[in-house]
């Protein structure tokens, strides 16, 4: 048995999905398979390569011409305009490279930003904000996180912006603020509590516009992550920043919302993406393990290895099959709590095993830089702590279901 060294990704039109959203993977998987992954190790090169930002520039106006351009956004904001189901089936064949996302105009912290400024942020704020980072003229970043509280619990949060006159004035700490040393804007969630509230405490978090130039918004470090000390998850201290009132995204009280709007719709993204890390973490192996000859034979002749690829087989079309079913509850506007924390603790977990598994059919190779298991394998790992940890994830999923059987309900699989 042989297997080309490489061969374009392999997509075919899937039954019952439009005719609109099949071509758009079709044309994306032409895209990643036969321009961008042959042209991985030159996209590895610092951003300042004058090479590597002629063929950035040359791969966006080409995705541009094929309007593919800003999958998340609509189309009166220069975007496709291709909606939330239709984002989620393009990103498993983005994700066949790293490199993908900000070829297609997709760029994590800032396309989430964005979507949360067309859906609440005002006229001004988007002529401010918003079409800058469209046209790529300022990044931005999402400051949520804090070191002294439990980020599985959203309402713990104790960065403060208190009123005074036409100010907000804020006063915390935050980290693993991505893209902070780049931004020109952070998006901040404060606790705007008035004094004697006692609502809901969903009800007391707001999200804030903060430019980073303003005075008190201090980057204190890098923090490192999996060793590497250069990147740029930060943590950042508010002292006394002063915005305009005008600067609260959505109205007073609305940011835990807002957050679940961007971190829901972002599970499901990153699960997608997750899908397509996997999809391609087993094709490797695959071509490993037909390509390598080992104790008198070929690697793939070995019954552990072909218990390998039919684990992961399976692991992928479980993962695959319950992030489109949770997709297309949300497309439906369903309730769909239950379905985004199921995927959010089985899809990285069956990431991590896939990878795990690729990683060990290649030997030695699959630890090293010259494929990019080891980055699948550390992005399995962060997923299952980011965006809220398993374990969380599992309390809210039986609390959900024992719910539904006290109200006299069975579940069903089925919707």
């Amino acid at each position: 048995m042989t297997i080309p060294a490489f061969a374009p990704l392999s997509v075919q039109p899937i039954p019952n999905l439009s005719d609109e959203i099949n071509q758009v993977r079709l044309d994306t998987a032409k895209i990643v398979s036969e321009y961008i992954i042959p042209k991985e190790e030159l996209l590895r090169r610092p951003r300042e390569d004058t090479e590597r930002q002629s063929f950035v520039y040359e791969i966006q106006e080409h995705v541009k011409q094929q309007n593919l351009w800003a999958p998340h956004l609509p189309k009166e904001y220069g975007g496709m305009g291709i909606g939330f189901l239709g984002h989620a089936y393009m990103n498993e064949i983005l994700a066949w490279s790293p490199f993908s996302n900000p070829l297609f105009g997709v760029v994590a912290p800032t396309s989430g930003n964005e979507s949360l400024l067309v859906k609440y942020g005002t006229e001004e704020q988007k002529e401010k904000w918003l079409m800058p980072m469209i046209r790529g003229e300022i990044t931005s970043c999402f400051s949520m996180t804090e070191p002294d509280n439990a980020g599985s619990n959203p309402r713990s949060i104790q960065t403060t912006a208190v009123r005074d006159g036409d100010e907000w004035v804020i006063n915390g700490r935050k980290w693993f603020t991505s893209n902070g040393v780049h931004a020109s804007v952070a998006v901040v969630m404060c606790r705007t509590e008035g004094e004697g509230d006692d609502g809901d405490p969903n009800e007391k978090m707001t999200q804030i516009l903060v430019p980073t130039d303003t005075p008190g918004f201090n980057i204190e470090r890098s923090v490192p992550v999996w060793g590497n000390a250069g990147g740029n998850h930060c943590e950042i201290t508010y002292n006394n920043v002063r915005v305009p009132l005008e600067n609260a995204l959505g109205a007073r009280g609305t940011g835990h919302q807002a957050a679940q709007d961007r971190l829901g719709a972002g599970r499901v993204y990153h699960c997608m993406n997750c899908v397509g890390q996997m999809w391609r973490a087993f094709d490797l192996m695959i071509k490993r393990a037909t390509t390598r000859e080992v104790h008198g034979g070929p690697l793939y002749e070995k019954q552990m290895i072909q218990d390998f690829i039919a684990e992961s087989y399976m692991d992928i079309q479980a993962a695959r099959l319950m992030t489109i079913h949770c997709a297309e509850v949300i497309d439906n506007d369903g309730d769909s709590r239950t379905e985004i924390s199921a995927i959010k603790v089985f899809v990285p977990n069956a990431m991590h095993r896939v990878v795990d598994r690729a990683i060990q059919v290649h030997g030695a190779m699959g630890v090293s830089g010259d494929t990019p298991l080891a980055g699948m394998y550390l992005s399995a790992r962060t997923l299952r702590i980011a965006d809220g940890p398993d374990e969380v994830h599992k309390i809210l999923m039986a609390k959900n279901i024992l719910k539904h059987y006290a109200a006299g309900k069975a579940w069903d699989f089925g919707v």
